[in-house]
């Protein structure tokens, strides 16, 4: 059993998830772009969810998002469980979709790694020697959006939600940058500098080694049944915060805090006492009707 989750309001995190047995599920085609965005445009929209970026690579995704109202977990299930019966629908699978082991979700702690992490994920396929450029890739990358404010469009996909059905004909997603992150113009400045740095110095790198870029053609060409031939990282360690090291040191303090406060809360409400919950209790709090610490104002 994973330790309990501390799920607060106004937080920035960054949710990674593979696919299983790391095949190319969602490899980039007309269909598949369009079914990731309506199904993130979809669970943003139901759980009020603000997001930042997105990028869709062949079998995994990185996605950073501002939870203004503590609803990450509703977030993150209802959004991986659109895509994946979606792309399974799309593929003729029955089996799981993503990875068996949960996925990453690392909240971030500060303006300066809420950039450093979206730099890393819109310039992923290119540090992975996928493309040359960011730009270049075919599939959902939501850079564009974030620079221009153009809004992510897509429309109900045919092969797997109902028509009519309760979901919109069409939706749209713009890309959000929050006031906790100052002004817009100078995030996506420092943002754009960070992604053309990352783009020079892995150019700069295959010029040395001579390792040429796989290429839109032959990522499109890609089955979607194929894995990496390079052997997967294994026992990595999976952050629960990122950010400058006094502000890690004080979230893990909070976070032990809030261990102990649970433990002894569950201990007490096991035993048909009435208990009183640390702030940020989830699961219990939403499933169980158990009481937690107020929301200070």
């Amino acid at each position: 059993m994973t330790r309990p989750r501390q799920v607060l309001r106004n937080q920035f995190y960054l949710i990674t998830r593979r696919c299983a047995n790391r095949w190319f599920l969602l490899r980039p085609d007309a269909a598949t772009n369009n079914a990731y965005a309506y199904c993130l445009a979809v669970a943003a929209q139901r759980c009020g969810m603000e997001v930042v970026h997105t990028l869709a690579e062949s079998n995994h995704h990185h996605t950073t998002i501002y939870d203004r109202d503590g609803r990450c977990p509703e977030f993150i299930m209802y959004f991986h469980s659109l895509v994946a019966r979606s792309q399974n629908a799309l593929r003729g699978r029955w089996e799981n979709f993503w990875a068996a082991e949960e996925p990453c979700v690392t909240r971030l702690l500060d303006r300066e790694t809420v950039i450093a992490k979206v730099v890393y994920a819109v310039t992923n396929p290119v540090k992975d020697g996928l493309v040359a450029r960011v730009h270049h890739w075919p599939g959902v990358n939501t850079y564009a959006n974030l620079v221009s404010g153009r809004a992510l469009r897509a429309t109900r996909p045919r092969h797997f939600f109902r028509d009519p059905g309760p979901l919109p004909d069409e939706i749209e997603l713009r890309m959000t940058i929050p006031d906790e992150l100052g002004p817009a113009d100078a995030f996506i400045a420092e943002v754009s500098a960070g992604v053309e740095r990352v783009e020079r110095e892995v150019a700069e790198v295959r010029r040395e080694t001579g390792t040429p870029v796989r290429g839109r053609r032959r990522v499109l060409e890609q089955r979607w049944d194929e894995a990496p031939t390079t052997l997967a990282p294994r026992h990595n360690l999976r952050p629960r915060f990122a950010g400058r090291i006094e502000a890690r040191v004080e979230a893990l303090g909070k976070y032990r805090s809030f261990l102990a406060a649970y433990r002894f809360a569950l201990v007490v409400w096991r035993a048909r006492v009435a208990s009183l919950f640390p702030r940020g209790t989830y699961w219990l709090s939403r499933f169980a009707g158990v009481a937690t610490e107020p929301v200070p104002l």
